[in-house]
């Protein structure tokens, strides 16, 4: 019984697509660039499986050339895989190519696209790029916070010295340094809600980069229910949420311009541009929860990165040091 319940359900689905494929069917044939065979609703799918995706793409990009064509469901999407073709995409035809595909999880947690990452491009992004590199990434600003850069890489560093010759998670501990120190900028402070925050932006982050069938076929709003993915990111960012709306209400009460680094907090920067007005695109709330949501998680981000990074210079070192042994030895 429950294979015939899936087995029905995979005929409508399928009848679903199909259906629309012949709507369209008289719309203008697109020329595309070659790319592997597809099938009728799956598309290129097939071919992602039986290997890690960069290393399938690889393969793939070797039979079909720099530029190739693939369909993942209704999705339909073009793979550059050489530096000249990469030239093209990002500096000469960059316009063409400057926004990001809003999927379901990030257009929840980034509030419809707020913020400056997933933001299309247009009047309200390049008002938002001004307000960063001007105010919040201002030479006096990033100044204004090291004292917080400085405490925090002080915790680091005796929280290595006082563990001599026991194990140590470097990567939860780079972790913490990166969104500690994120925060305290963000926030001006240190609050008591911070570590709860920063669990659920590494858990919205997560969720952010699973795969869920739903955005592969946009067109069926009732996958988001099937797979759970959508309930899962919105009950994550309503706590979220209520953080960030609790923090910046507390900031509006105390107006005060001056964190504990002596200068403004993002969150202070953005509720001055606020109260000034004069914008475009006036600031909200939600604005505000946008950037700082997005800051954090790359943050996050560039921890597990920098993590590599060390491992991969510690392990040049050792090579380097093992080759001048070797050489002195002969």
């Amino acid at each position: 019984m429950r294979f015939f319940n899936f087995f029905s359900l995979f005929l409508f689905v399928s009848f679903l697509l199909l259906f629309k494929k012949l709507k369209n069917s008289n719309s203008q044939t697109k020329r595309l660039p070659p790319g592997p065979w597809k099938l009728p609703i799956l598309g290129s799918m097939l071919h992602m499986l039986g290997g890690l995706p960069h290393n399938v793409l690889r393969d793939l990009a070797k039979k079909y050339g720099p530029t190739m064509h693939l369909q993942l469901g209704e999705v339909s999407l073009v793979v550059i895989s050489s530096p000249e073709m990469a030239k093209e995409v990002l500096k000469t035809h960059d316009l063409a190519f400057a926004n990001r595909p809003l999927l379901v999880a990030a257009k929840i947690v980034c509030y419809n696209g707020t913020d400056i990452v997933f933001s299309p491009y247009g009047n309200y992004w390049r008002q938002m790029r001004k307000i960063c590199l001007l105010e919040l990434l201002s030479a006096k600003n990033v100044k204004s916070f090291n004292s917080i850069r400085q405490d925090e890489v002080h915790r680091m560093i005796e929280f290595f010295r006082s563990s001599p010759g026991k194990p140590v998670n470097v990567t939860k501990r780079i972790s913490l340094f990166t969104s500690s120190m994120t925060c305290r900028s963000a926030f001006g402070q240190e609050y008591k809600e911070q570590d709860k925050f920063v669990r659920l932006v590494k858990k919205v982050s997560n969720l952010m980069e699973g795969f869920d069938v739903a955005d592969i076929f946009p067109s069926l709003k009732f996958l988001h229910v099937l797979t759970g993915m959508k309930a899962k990111v919105m009950n994550t960012h309503n706590e979220l949420d209520a953080i960030l709306e609790n923090i910046i209400n507390e900031h509006k009460k105390t107006s005060k311009s001056d964190g504990e680094s002596g200068g403004e907090g993002i969150i202070d920067v953005l509720l001055r541009l606020m109260k000034e007005g004069g914008l475009q695109f006036p600031i909200t709330n939600d604005n505000i929860k946008a950037i700082i949501l997005v800051s954090t998680i790359y943050c996050i981000f560039l921890s597990s990165l920098l993590v590599l990074l060390l491992f991969y210079l510690l392990w040049n070192l050792f090579l380097i040091y093992s080759t001048m042994n070797n050489v002195f030895l002969c």
